[in-house]
């Protein structure tokens, strides 16, 4: 073989080294994602099963907040329809539809701790406090599983996104992942206030 065969074959050979390391790269950022979607996942489904109890307790010593607590039985029904699985975090529009189903929810729930303060006696009540600590350690989970997410999904996007990552990537199929916007990441940053202990205000 020639020198110039020899050099040829060498660039050959380190192109495909190089390659199959970026392609790797690629492979275990989109496992990432998939792995922390599943934890947020997991969080806002925790959270949509703390809301029946919720709801009952408020329930039985605020029954005439009809309103407020039909709007939390709703956003719940909608925000638990709504699912996406790994293979469709490239759909902007089944993103977005997630995102703002739990937002809504977001917003009832909210609403409904604000009208919780005007019931003392629900305040002090022993299954409620239990509730408050469950939604207040979920709230938290939340808040980190989003980021985890928010992370992995801003790697793999760069990853896929940049030369040649993005030659690759398109070879194999892959595509960059939605992420919350930056409306959806200020929740992160402020999670619906959970604290029942706060003395109700005074005219």
């Amino acid at each position: 073989m020639s020198k110039f065969g020899m050099v040829i074959l060498a660039a050959i050979t380190l192109f495909i080294i190089f390659g199959v390391g970026v392609y790797n790269r690629i492979v275990s950022g989109d496992e990432g994602v998939t792995a922390s979607w599943s934890e947020v996942v997991n969080q806002y489904q925790r959270r949509a099963d703390l809301i029946p109890n919720l709801v009952s307790t408020v329930k039985g010593f605020a029954a005439q907040e009809k309103d407020v607590l039909t709007s939390v039985v709703e956003a719940r029904a909608k925000a638990t329809s709504v699912q996406i699985t790994p293979e469709t975090l490239n759909d902007p529009a089944a993103f977005s539809q997630f995102s703002q189903a739990q937002s809504q929810l977001t917003g009832a729930l909210s609403r409904l701790l604000v009208t919780v303060e005007r019931y003392p006696d629900l305040k002090s009540d022993k299954n409620f406090l239990e509730l408050q600590t469950q939604l207040e350690g979920t709230e938290n989970r939340i808040t980190v599983a989003r980021k985890r997410y928010i992370d992995a999904v801003k790697d793999y996007n760069l990853t896929v996104r940049k030369f040649p990552g993005n030659m690759i990537a398109s070879l194999m199929g892959y595509s960059t992942k939605q992420n919350f916007t930056v409306e959806n990441e200020d929740a992160i940053a402020a999670p619906p206030k959970v604290d029942f202990n706060t003395a109700p205000a005074t005219n």
